[in-house]
């Protein structure tokens, strides 16, 4: 596997601005991977001479023959693991952007990030920060086996902006997000958001606290990512399976949620900043229903983790960066739709809230716990909303209570 990435980080504040010329996916290595007699070691490196490659693969033999040596001597356990197949396959993508990172005026798009953050501050009295961040990244890789020849080359880029308030010792925060398969020019969408940002903040101030309890529940689309990637996102990465450590592994065929939950993985699924071509084994991107009307189908898995399954591998195999291994991790994960709408789930609902705003979320794959950290909620008695807010909201449960009191989708 070979990379060669660009990118960049700006964040800009009003006490400060920071640029920066790399971004957590930047590298420019490769990766060897080598099976002999059943055992797979791999060796990463950044400097590399075309015209001696006889050279560079002595040495990563002698590195690669002394890794083994080392775990014999050390009595690490290993897996005798059978060769990965090698189909023949030739595919070339590239996803066309509008501005490339490593092309852009920066100096200009600093200027811009500025101006959203100053615009900020006049939206609510209480203002006391707004952070605008962008970053992009070209990602570009190549694959290369006796039998494939892969190369992908695709831009994705990020913002957000944070606006902070403060009311008599009250503060609270409100971020508002763009993001997707694009160059920088996707941050031109970022002043759009600021007045939802600013009347986030002001609802945050008068909120008032919750009523710790048992509800019913609407999720925004956020929310709903959020329990997505928190239910069934750790918890069916299959390399756990191999080593025991996700419940996930004892439902493959059992009930997980109710009839109308159906839920979909992979950089197949949609079009977004974890879609890709292939990932870093060479596999070619999925799709995967892993729960189809309630019933948990598989899970999702890296190319090593399924030769010891015996099951096929998903496109899940992705490294931090060259020098790190593979481990499963997820893409896109999502509810499939539905067909109610917003205003019958509203009606439906005696005493609830409807919760809107991702914070963060955590997950005990081992027991299938899940907690999250939503932004608000908005009460709901009767079949109506009422109009109080409610801040913060943890949500906290099972995996498998939660999905099997999912009544409609939109």
């Amino acid at each position: 596997l070979a990379t060669d990435s660009h990118g960049f980080a700006a964040r800009i504040s009003q006490r400060s601005r920071s640029v920066g010329g790399k971004t957590m996916t930047t590298e420019r290595g490769i990766v060897v991977r080598v099976c002999k007699s059943g055992q797979y070691a791999e060796y990463a490196f950044n400097k590399f001479d075309p015209s001696a490659p006889e050279k560079a693969a002595t040495e990563i033999a002698g590195a690669l023959e002394a890794q083994l040596i080392m775990l014999k001597l050390a009595g690490v356990k290993t897996y005798k693991t059978p060769l990965l197949p090698d189909e023949e396959q030739t595919l070339f993508v590239e996803k066309e952007a509008q501005q490339l990172p490593e092309t852009a005026d920066i100096k200009a798009l600093v200027e811009k990030l500025g101006e959203i953050s100053d615009k900020g501050m006049t939206l609510n009295e209480n203002a006391i920060e707004c952070i605008v961040s962008a970053q992009s990244t070209h990602i570009s890789k190549m694959f290369l086996t006796e039998q494939r020849d892969l190369c992908q080359s695709y831009v994705y880029s990020e913002g957000a902006i944070f606006m902070v308030v403060n009311r008599e010792g009250n503060t609270q925060v409100a971020y508002e997000s763009v993001s997707g398969l694009g160059g920088p020019e996707l941050f031109d969408g970022l002043e759009g958001k600021l007045d939802k940002a600013a009347l986030t903040c002001a609802e945050l101030l008068d909120a008032e606290r919750i009523e710790p309890g048992e509800y019913e529940i609407i999720a925004s689309p956020e929310v709903t990512g959020l329990i997505a990637h928190e239910a069934f996102g750790h918890g069916v990465e299959m390399d756990m399976f191999v080593k025991n450590r996700a419940l996930g592994k004892d439902y493959i065929g059992k009930r997980v949620g109710s009839d109308k939950c159906t839920m979909h993985e992979g950089a197949l699924c949609a079009e977004n900043v974890t879609s890709y071509a292939f990932d870093d084994e060479g596999t070619l991107a999925g799709d995967v229903t892993e729960i189809d009307h309630g019933i948990l189908k598989t899970g999702i898995c890296d190319a090593l983790s399924a030769l010891r399954l015996g099951v096929q591998p998903t496109g899940n195999g992705k490294r931090e960066n060259f020098e790190h291994k593979v481990y499963t991790r997820m893409t896109n994960t999502m509810f499939d739709s539905g067909t109610d709408s917003l205003e019958d789930m509203i009606a439906s609902i005696r005493h609830g809230y409807l919760l809107e705003g991702m914070e963060s979320g955590m997950e005990d794959p081992k027991h299938w716990g899940i907690q999250c950290i939503i932004k608000m909620g908005r009460e709901i008695k009767d079949g109506k909303l009422t109009g109080k807010v409610v801040a913060p909201i943890i949500m906290t449960g099972y995996v498998h209570d939660m999905l099997g009191g999912t009544s409609m989708f939109s």
